[in-house]
């Protein structure tokens, strides 16, 4: 497996999740007194960032890893986002689950990259 190319795909998909977790769940924090179609119009705006990342990054990483390999990455990259988000940003407690659920993503990584 091409290290580099694993490497070039993570780092886009960090920064990807970054938007993406910042459109899904910001406006909860900054727009919660805005209009619904205020905050949806401000996460499509983020969200398109998200998509400049993301689109790239799987055509990168396709060639090296197959489409499952990707959408497991993704979901790791995802939850390894979210879960500071939540905590430091959006103040959410800190929960024994989330380790619960890193093991589960541990799993999955384990089965589809062996």
């Amino acid at each position: 497996m091409n290290l580099g190319v694993v490497a070039q795909t993570g780092g886009l998909l960090i920064l990807s999740n970054l938007f993406m977790t910042y459109a899904w769940y910001g406006h909860l924090k900054t727009l919660h007194s805005k209009p619904l179609l205020i905050a949806i119009a401000a996460s499509w705006g983020i969200a398109l960032f998200e998509y400049v990342l993301m689109v790239p990054a799987n055509r990168i990483g396709f060639g090296t890893m197959n489409l499952a390999q990707l959408k497991i990455l993704q979901e790791v990259i995802t939850l390894s986002v979210f879960v500071p988000f939540a905590y430091f940003y959006m103040g959410q407690p800190m929960k024994l689950d989330f380790l619960w659920a890193a093991l589960c993503i541990c799993g999955a990584v384990y089965f589809i990259f062996r």
